[in-house]
């Protein structure tokens, strides 16, 4: 589904711009042109945790049991059927499935990442259980909604109480697609509220995965500002892959932030400013096919970058184009808001 717009754009004196689009980003990817991105940084939706307002998938896997009276509840359809009639990525019955989509759009993306281009995906984790969990409010836990269900069967590493970890499969892979992964980025969150759960230790992090593309012959080169990685000090290169990356961390502690536009899971500003400046270069190209209400593209702005961000959801559609309208009004730059395109 796209529903994307160009209206009347205000030019900055900087030329720079913040583009928005309303849609699919598995469709939107396919409209970007080659080697326009420098930076592509997202956190995509987690798998069978909130739904962030979107359409839940039950009406279409409603409609694959009544093609056939002998499917039962926890029968799910083909991967191709599933992505052919409008699965959402995070709904998905299967969590391979989720990987295989998510990896899918990535890989469609791939063609508008430069050369010396990063990919940046923060990524968490989860259980699996019988009840599914997932909430309309884009918050975890179940709170007073009543239990569902899940669709996805038992069987294999599915199994009750089972951490899933799908940060480490899906990193698995995109190595497997000649992703080379620089950087397993641990963010350490100090405030993550209580749990109900008394038989294991609360998640307190999560993960943000640094991929460079691999090329046709000889080793990765890729842009990297040193100087700006927190306790780095070094001139701007393109990285080679087997120089050491001394004085910097792998671990970032900054607490979870909840925005004020009805998103529970914005990505807080001094994790993604150093990703934003060390892996784009000033002027360059930041791209959020996950935007939510935009705070990467309003981050990419301050530090004189260029934006485009995709969003599916209207409301945090109508939030990013507010935010970022605003950003650019500060910094004096130039906004589309990707309606009427």
């Amino acid at each position: 589904m796209t529903q994307s717009t160009t209206p009347e754009a205000n030019e900055g004196p900087s030329g720079a711009r913040i583009k928005v689009h309303r849609g699919d980003a598995y469709d939107l990817m396919a409209d970007l042109p080659p080697e326009s991105v420098d930076l592509l940084i997202t956190s995509p939706p987690y798998w069978g945790l909130r739904s962030y307002g979107l359409e839940h998938n039950e009406e279409i896997l409603k409609e694959w049991l009544a093609e056939d009276s002998s499917r039962v509840q926890t029968d799910v359809p083909p991967y191709e059927w599933y992505r052919k009639h409008g699965g959402v990525l995070g709904l998905e019955p299967l969590p391979e499935w989720f990987i295989g989509h998510l990896v899918e759009i990535l890989q469609r993306g791939a063609a508008a990442l430069k050369p010396q281009g990063s990919m940046w995906i923060n990524i968490g984790d989860t259980y699996f259980a019988r009840w599914s969990s997932i909430r309309h409010d884009g918050r975890q836990g179940l709170g007073d909604n009543p239990r569902s269900r899940r669709r996805t069967p038992m069987g294999g590493y599915r199994q009750e109480k089972q951490m899933l970890l799908i940060p480490a499969r899906f990193a698995i892979a995109m190595q497997d697609l000649r992703w080379i992964l620089r950087n397993d980025l641990i963010w350490h969150k100090p405030n993550v509220p209580p749990r109900p759960e008394k038989d294991r230790l609360r998640l307190t992090h999560e993960h943000f995965f640094h991929f460079v593309k691999r090329p046709k012959e000889g080793r990765a080169k890729y842009y990297y500002d040193f100087e700006e990685v927190e306790g780095g000090a070094q001139d701007v290169v393109y990285y080679d892959v087997d120089e050491a990356e001394e004085g910097a961390c792998d671990v970032v502690k900054t607490g979870v932030r909840s925005g004020s536009d009805g998103h529970s899971a914005t990505f807080p500003i001094d994790l993604i400013k150093p990703r934003i400046l060390t892996s784009c270069p000033p002027g360059g190209t930041v791209l959020d096919p996950f935007c939510g209400t935009g705070r990467s593209l309003s981050v990419a702005a301050s530090t004189g970058r260029n934006a485009i961000g995709f969003e599916l959801g209207e409301s945090f559609h109508q939030a990013a184009v507010k935010n970022a309208a605003a950003a650019l009004q500060q910094e004096q730059l130039s906004f589309d808001d990707g309606v009427g395109e």
